[in-house]
């Protein structure tokens, strides 16, 4: 762009390489950086990168010249480097490390597709990424042509999603959608788009950061034929922020798009709060809403990149209402087993009684707030709303009255001590007496 706040880079290695070359994301992907003899053209390799790269079944490596060139060369320790550029702290194993750590081949009805939530599924589209982050969540399945997904399992996750109304949003990840040939990536959204129930797409992609000559006109022509569509886009620094992704993010959101952006918090990358804060200032400036702050997953590499749930809380306390509330990530750790993700904040709610709570601000000031003493819920809306899947209704069920507990599986059998029925245990004794709706007919 021609007045833009963020610079370009490109490598000495690239100069010569014509512009008409240079933003074609073909050629990009052509020629991605991924051989001990490659990198050392571009930036000097460190004995620990230079063994990891020489290491047997290590996750893939590939950077195309474009991101490569956002490193500074003479800085072994840059946040970029370390995203992408493998070293022998990979192969260091750590307690509770696992394969799968959010169990999402477990909620996998058909193969490719995650339905954990109950309203929204997860579609896996490919296994293939511009670039491959070193800390990827998906390792297990990502970077490996064998193992991405064939026509008739896209088949069958069109199918799924015909038959279960429930589902209303639709992400589209991997791999990374935005690599694939446009023709199949249109195919899918048409596809999506026949099916009645649901309402919005949304594309999770990292190709703007790493690639981000592919967001082309035609890219973003056919995008918004098929809205409402939403983009998520993955900047964990500020120095991936240019002046290319910026004019990325222009196109993507002058064709409608709405933008957003899911980081992780890494070790050594960008666990400091001043260095969140210029993230997601300059992500605004960008036109980016930030979305989520992930705690770096438990996926068995990314060890060397975890810190405590302390430091992200941390953070939390040095953004929320030290800037704008719509530049503030939401910190959140998807839980290992397939919990979903919970947000994780500091704690502002002090103290309540039955008419007053007590709230502290990110400055220390304590105040009060007089809760209505004659409040009566309203009741109009509850038949027009779509209830629950069973078994997910979850904490909102207690509310409503649907059950008076959730228990733990085998409670019951663990609390009858393998004892007899008898004269004593009476079922209607849990049965609330009153008046209400968790009342049962006698």
């Amino acid at each position: 762009m021609a007045n833009s706040f963020f610079s370009s880079k490109r490598a000495p290695y690239y100069a010569d390489v014509p512009d008409e070359k240079w933003n074609n994301w073909r050629w990009q992907l052509s020629h991605r950086i991924n051989t001990p003899e490659e990198f050392d053209k571009v930036i000097p390799l460190t004995d620990r990168e230079r063994k990891a790269l020489s290491a047997s079944h290590l996750f893939r490596v590939d950077i195309t010249p474009y991101f490569i060139s956002l490193i500074d060369p003479d800085d072994p320790n840059d946040p970029i480097r370390k995203q992408v550029v493998p070293t022998d702290a990979e192969m260091v194993p750590f307690t509770a490390m696992m394969e799968d750590s959010l169990a999402e081949d477990r909620h996998s009805p058909v193969p490719g597709l995650v339905h954990r939530y109950p309203d929204r599924v997860l579609m896996l589209v490919t296994t293939q990424c511009a670039s491959y982050c070193r800390y990827c969540t998906r390792s297990r399945i990502v970077g490996d042509p064998s193992a991405t997904f064939r026509r008739n399992e896209f088949e069958m996750q069109i199918e799924y999603l015909k038959r279960t109304p429930q589902v209303r949003d639709v992400l589209l990840s991997g791999g990374d959608p935005l690599v694939l040939a446009p023709k199949i990536l249109e195919e899918i959204i048409s596809n999506l788009r026949e099916i009645p129930h649901i309402e919005i797409i949304r594309i999770g992609s990292r190709v703007p950061v790493f690639m981000p000559m592919r967001v082309t006109d035609e890219l973003t022509d056919m995008l918004q034929k098929y809205h409402p569509l939403w983009l998520n886009i993955n900047v964990n620094h500020p120095n991936e922020i240019s002046a290319e992704l910026e004019e990325a993010c222009d196109r993507l959101s002058r064709a409608g798009i709405p933008l957003g952006n899911q980081a992780v918090l890494l070790a050594g990358v960008n666990d400091n709060v001043h260095v969140q804060r210029k993230l997601v200032h300059d992500l605004v400036r960008i036109r980016v809403r930030p979305y989520y702050l992930y705690q770096c997953d438990l996926v068995a590499g990314a060890g060397h990149f975890r810190t405590p749930v302390a430091k992200g809380i941390e953070i939390m306390e040095g953004l929320r209402g030290h800037t704008s509330g719509y530049a503030v990530h939401t910190y959140v750790i998807d839980a290992p087993g397939g919990g979903g993700k919970i947000p994780v904040m500091p704690n502002y709610l002090i103290s309540m009684s039955d008419h007053k709570v007590v709230l502290r601000n990110f400055e220390g000031f304590i105040t009060t707030y007089e809760e209505p003493i004659d409040y009566t819920p309203d009741q109009a809306a509850k038949p027009l709303l779509k209830r629950p899947e069973p078994g997910q209704s979850g904490v909102l069920g207690l509310l409503e009255g649907e059950d008076l507990f959730i228990k733990p599986e085998g409670f019951e059998e663990i609390h009858d001590r393998f004892g007899i029925q008898h004269r004593l245990k009476d079922e209607r004794k849990w049965v609330p007496l009153g008046i209400g709706p968790g009342k049962k007919e006698q």
